[in-house]
């Protein structure tokens, strides 16, 4: 990037390497960074450099958090019978905002994917299977994405968890509010047939 004068070349360097920022919108978020005051640059600067020094993993769930544990494995108020298993912290968020689910989670930071090299091993199993030992826990939720990945992750879990006498459950799949039956794919209809209920 010889055009630029080089802190301008490796900001938008920098901004590339974001997921989903390419070239020219790193380009664009440089100049707009350079043209906000220099207190809101420092405050961004300072905000992901705190995250990135004080953000760790619950030593429950492996969520992200700043205090262990976290928020929701330390609130008594939650439902201690069942456990969400989520693919990423981000899964936590979504569940939490339909404020309907109260139970506790575990987070597997991926799921399996024998092509990206990410096996059994690379994900937080075998801490989710040392929590099934709770006597309270009753029912485990798999709510991985219903993608090739997701569900090979969602049916190795349940191979392991089912001997140990838990309930295991996967969220239901199907067609989103609003969307045509015609323009729906056919393991999307499946899926909304096999996940009927009565009305």
């Amino acid at each position: 990037m010889f055009y630029y004068a080089e802190p301008i070349a490796l900001l938008i360097e920098e901004l590339a390497k974001l997921p989903g920022v390419g070239p020219k919108t790193a380009q664009r978020l440089a100049f707009f960074l350079l043209h906000v005051p220099r207190n809101e640059a420092v405050a961004l600067a300072r905000a992901i450099v705190d995250a990135h020094d004080k953000i760790r993993f619950c030593s429950i769930c492996a969520n992200l958090t700043d205090a262990d544990p976290c928020r929701v494995c330390g609130d008594s108020r939650r439902d201690r019978r069942v456990i969400c298993v989520v693919a990423e912290p981000r899964d936590v968020v979504a569940v939490e905002k339909i404020r309907e689910f109260h139970g506790l989670y575990h987070v597997l930071h991926g799921v399996l994917s024998p092509l990206e090299g990410i096996g059994p091993g690379e994900l937080r199993i075998k801490e989710l299977l040392a929590r099934l030992g709770d006597p309270q826990l009753q029912e485990v939720i798999i709510a991985t994405s219903p993608t090739v990945e997701g569900e090979a992750t969602a049916a190795h879990l349940a191979r392991l968890i089912k001997p140990l006498g838990v309930k295991v459950t996967r969220i239901a799949h199907g067609l989103p509010v609003g969307a045509d039956l015609e323009y729906a794919d056919q393991v999307t209809l499946l899926r909304a047939l096999e996940g009927r209920r009565e009305i």
